[in-house]
């Protein structure tokens, strides 16, 4: 009787995670196309039976896989199959352990966040409409806050106006986890908000008792109104579409690198737990820094 071939393996896994894992239709085809791309792979390797299949053989198995430059989503989603069928193969008495368990799954590169250039803040901070109403006021003094302090959009639509203090410069911010922490108010950003408070009681709309933000009806200004208020503020002032309140909050952190702020110290004013979360803003910053070091080092002249 000749031995089960790791196709027929396959086959068996697949009926499995079908019936008893209750998989979606298009996670199945994943499987499937991905372990039986093992198969053909493995084959080519004249390796046919899953008993044959050690690490080695896998990483081999891996390294075909290269000149195609797949993306690393891909990579992990094949890894993590592979990964599965051979652990419930081991789980299952066919094989005394799985050869994949110490099979790394690559590291997913991680997205970096969109910034604006300080020109293209200037431009939208400084954009006003003509005959301008409280709410243009209000949208500046906003967006100037936004900026200043590197709020997220959450914490920008719950200020209070017991949480400004104008004398010291300050914004008492309530973020993730009821975490407080305070940021703070540049002089652009005072005068645009001392502006608003004038306006908004000269046109005397205020119905919500404690917000700084209100909305056209007078209460609080929410944090879908406030993304709504900035996509027309960029669309006005001829910016690139794409622009989120977050985009700002990376814009703030990514400037305050530039001007010379260490990590910690952003840490601190974005109120991340860990300096894990900032770190991702050191690769926005790596360009302008080789520009300081080619203006300013005495042996970095003529490099190609």
């Amino acid at each position: 009787m000749s031995a089960r071939t790791i196709d027929a393996d396959i086959s068996a896994y697949l009926t499995h995670i079908e019936t008893v894992r209750n998989l979606s239709a298009h996670t199945l085809r994943a499987y499937e196309g991905d372990l039986g791309e093992l198969a053909r792979g493995l084959a080519a390797l004249d390796v046919r039976q899953a008993k044959a299949v050690d690490l080695f053989v896998l990483r081999r198995y891996l390294t075909t896989l290269r000149p195609r430059q797949l993306a690393a989503r891909t990579v992990a989603r094949k890894i993590s199959a592979i990964r599965a069928f051979f652990a419930w193969q081991a789980e299952s008495g066919k094989i005394p352990a799985s050869p994949a368990a110490d099979l790394r799954v690559p590291r997913r590169p991680r997205d970096l966040p969109k910034v604006l250039t300080q020109e293209e803040v200037q431009r939208l901070l400084d954009y006003v409409p003509d005959d301008p109403s409280w709410r243009d006021a209000r949208d500046k003094a906003m967006l100037e806050t936004l900026y200043s302090t590197g709020a997220r959009v959450s914490e920008l639509a719950g200020l209070d106006l017991a949480d400004l203090d104008v004398y010291d410069g300050t914004a008492l911010l309530r973020g993730k986890g009821r975490r407080e922490r305070l940021a703070g108010l540049g002089a652009p950003c005072l005068e645009a908000l001392d502006l608003y408070f004038d306006a908004l009681a000269s046109a005397g709309d205020r119905k919500e008792g404690r917000a700084v933000f209100l909305n056209r009806f007078g209460g609080r200004l929410s944090a879908r109104g406030i993304a709504r208020v900035l996509d027309k503020r960029v669309a006005a002032a001829g910016l690139r579409k794409g622009v989120s309140p977050h985009t700002l909050r990376h814009s703030f952190a990514t400037h305050m690198l530039q001007a010379g702020a260490n990590l910690r110290e952003v840490q601190e004013l974005l109120g991340h737990r860990s300096v894990a979360s900032t770190q991702i803003y050191t690769h926005l910053t790596l360009d302008h820094l080789m520009r300081v070091y080619e203006k300013a080092h005495p042996r970095a002249g003529g490099r190609d």
